[in-house]
């Protein structure tokens, strides 16, 4: 039960990033982008590529979140460039992906199992603290279990993507950032400032994809493989994190939103590893899970809304009836 709620955390600190992604192509800029199911490939096929012919894994891993930039930046470049439908756009470029990926890996999966990663990196470096040996001979001494061999890799996957979350943060309070959350508001107004929103909608899809695209790399190097089907859904798995995050820790603020996007994740992740544990579910209900997670994610907010107002209308009346009969 330790293992498997270590397990999803960790995934989900790592999936949190493509998470990122997807908050600023639907929240911010409010464009619905589908090319995340195929430069989430971009970034794992690229980075499992240049890992095979030698390149450093950071390296490696830089090149394919630009992969993925470049993905978007095109997107943004048919959609805006083109007049073409925003929703077409991502569409079209994701099945173009497809076929490039494929193109890029040579087959459609590549084993990273006998090749460095990052993620062998920093369990390098973490052992090298010996940190594991001390907290482990603690647990020992008072009979506990031993920490997972990987929990290293969680902590400095935290570190990572808060470290992305407050550069994200950060951004979109710049000049650039409130141009670019702005744009997402209310194009015509931010025109009416001489604003080139064509500019800032090419670059706000490309960030995205870019975030998504690291998130790919990250995830082909934390599994050990780059497949060319693993981004199937993805922008499903984004939207559940995204609505989940809001739903349960709101998003008024900027920080609280990437804060939120990030635990929605992580809960997303420990949910679905849960349900799976059940014995009348299987692998294959996963999208159905994600599913249902969404509706409910999306439901119950207004309904505990509803029942707000309706309790805020019933003590008004019950106040109204309590003042009319004093004064009778």
């Amino acid at each position: 039960m330790f293992l498997s709620l270590f397990g999803a955390v960790e995934t989900g600190a790592i999936y949190a990033i493509m998470a990122l992604g997807v908050y600023l192509s639907f929240r911010v800029l409010d464009f619905p982008d589908l090319t995340v199911d195929g430069s989430f490939v971009t970034g794992a096929a690229v980075t499992a590529v240049m890992i095979m012919n030698g390149t450093s894994p950071l390296m490696a891993t830089v090149l394919g979140a630009l992969a993925g930039f470049l993905a978007g930046c095109i997107t943004g470049i048919i959609h805006t460039k083109g007049n073409v439908n925003n929703l077409l756009s991502g569409i079209l470029m994701m099945i173009a992906l497809y076929s490039i990926n494929l193109r890029v890996m040579g087959s459609p999966q590549i084993s990273l199992m006998n090749d460095d990663t990052l993620k062998t990196q920093w369990g390098d470096i973490w052992d090298a603290t010996g940190i594991d040996g001390v907290l482990n001979g603690m647990l020992e001494t008072f009979g506990m279990e031993k920490l997972p061999s990987t929990w290293g890799i969680v902590i400095i996957m935290l570190l990572v993507i808060f470290l992305i979350k407050f550069l994200t943060d950060y951004f979109l309070k710049t000049e650039v950032g409130l141009a670019l959350r702005a744009t997402g508001d209310n194009q015509r107004m931010i025109r009416s400032f001489s604003a080139n929103t064509d500019v800032l909608i090419i670059l706000g899809i490309g960030l995205s994809n870019g975030l998504v695209a690291l998130s790919g790399a990250l995830i082909a190097q934390h599994g050990g493989f780059s497949d060319a089907g693993m981004g199937i859904g993805m922008i499903i798995i984004g939207l559940a994190s995204v609505i989940i995050g809001e739903a349960l820790f709101g998003a008024k603020t900027i920080a609280r939103a990437t804060f939120a996007v990030i635990l929605g994740s992580i809960i997303y992740r420990v949910v679905v590893t849960f349900a799976l544990r059940a014995d009348f579910l299987e692998a294959g209900d996963m999208k159905l899970i994600t599913a249902l997670l969404v509706i409910i994610a999306l439901v119950m907010p207004k309904i505990v809304q509803r029942r707000k107002e309706k309790r805020r209308r019933l003590a008004k009346r019950r106040a109204l009836e309590t003042e009319v009969s004093e004064h009778a």
